[in-house]
């Protein structure tokens, strides 16, 4: 077998396991699976460094290349937890929009109500001026045909 140059980490103690509370979310390689943290083994410039790997290295050739230093970890764990709040934002601002896109449809069903009962009123506002003008109009003529009894009733007694 091969050595590749990832022979140089291995898996290490630190961090790792029950040391880790049970709030802290964990780190998930490319494979949607969890980092182990690992410490870097080599004598050089990383020599005792923490960071996550790929679940499946070096075991596996699956391995889908995630590398994250572990003090990086945090920056993201960070960015992850405001886009957290991001989106918890965002979805109290989509409910409160369904909310009162609700109350429109219901002030619009509320108007539409409403202007169907103002032209009901229109029509029966005309119907009782037609019935008023009506009924004055027959006033007038029953009027009239009593003014004009009373008229031929004088002419024919004056003549």
């Amino acid at each position: 077998m091969a050595m590749s140059n990832h022979s140089q980490y291995s898996i290490g103690s630190g961090g790792s396991g029950s040391s880790r509370s049970k709030n802290e979310r964990q780190v998930l390689c490319y494979h949607d699976e969890v980092a182990p943290l690992r410490v870097v083994r080599f004598n050089g410039p990383t020599a005792g460094k923490r960071f996550y790997g790929c679940s499946y290295w070096p075991v596996n050739m699956k391995m889908c290349g995630f590398f994250k230093w572990a003090d990086e970890v945090n920056e993201i764990r960070d960015l992850q937890y405001k886009c957290f709040e991001k989106d918890t934002e965002i979805a109290d601002l989509e409910m409160n929009n369904n909310m009162l896109e609700e109350k429109v449809k219901k002030q619009k069903e509320i108007i539409s109500k409403q202007e169907d009962q103002i032209q009901q009123l229109a029509i029966e506002n005309t119907e009782m001026r037609e019935g008023l003008l009506s009924a004055k109009s027959d006033r007038t003529l029953a009027l009239a045909l009593v003014v004009s009894w009373i008229f031929f009733a004088l002419v024919f007694l004056l003549v």
